[in-house]
């Protein structure tokens, strides 16, 4: 990698570490500036404006969403291993140290829900490609005879995001110690209800 694109790199992992604490709004080119170690000038000159930084951001979030839990999931047994590994590693990827806000995808649905432009529509389509790889991996859990014929993948894909997004709220938000062993039974239920 060329020094610019290190450079680059290095803005943008920060920047997502900053936005996992303040959200997309609270990224300050003053502060990120600060953080990185260059001018405002020198930093603005890598992105075309704050717009750019945060659509950056979310793409960066995204990409190493796709290394951190989907990749080595894809590296499991079709069927059922390759979903546990999905579930396990999505909430492992969610406590990761390089996000010490949590998952920027959360902060960023409740911030941009309401707010119809570029950012959103990335946030969205990118959740929409997760639910599908969900629902995916559901059906090859059918065709692999690890889950029943007649499972509603959607309905799957569904249930198993919403167990996350809880574990998410109940771990940070709510400080629950027992949240783990509760999203992970939660799982299992969803799993047991899953087979043939």
């Amino acid at each position: 990698m060329r020094k610019g694109e290190q450079t680059r790199q290095d803005i943008l992992e920060t920047a997502l570490a900053e936005a996992s604490m303040a959200g997309l709004s609270g990224l300050s080119i003053g502060s990120l500036a600060s953080k990185v170690e260059m001018s405002k000038s020198g930093l603005f000159a890598h992105f075309n404006s704050k717009q750019d930084l945060q659509l950056q951001v979310l793409q960066t979030a995204r990409d190493l969403f796709i290394r951190g839990v989907i990749a080595p999931a894809l590296s499991q047994t079709r069927g059922e291993p390759r979903v546990r590994a999905l579930f396990e590693n999505w909430l492992q990827w969610s406590e990761s140290s390089y996000l010490p806000g949590g998952c920027p995808f959360v902060s960023a649905a409740v911030e941009l829900d309401d707010q119809p432009g570029p950012l959103r529509d990335y946030l969205v389509q990118s959740q929409k490609d997760w639910l599908d790889t969900l629902s995916t991996a559901a059906r090859i859990s059918i065709e692999e005879g690890h889950f029943r014929s007649d499972l509603d993948t959607d309905r799957f894909a569904f249930d198993f995001y919403s167990i996350v997004l809880a574990y998410y709220h109940f771990s940070r938000l709510l400080d629950d110690p027992e949240t783990t062993q509760k999203c992970k039974k939660a799982f299992a239920d969803l799993l047991e209800r899953s087979r043939p």
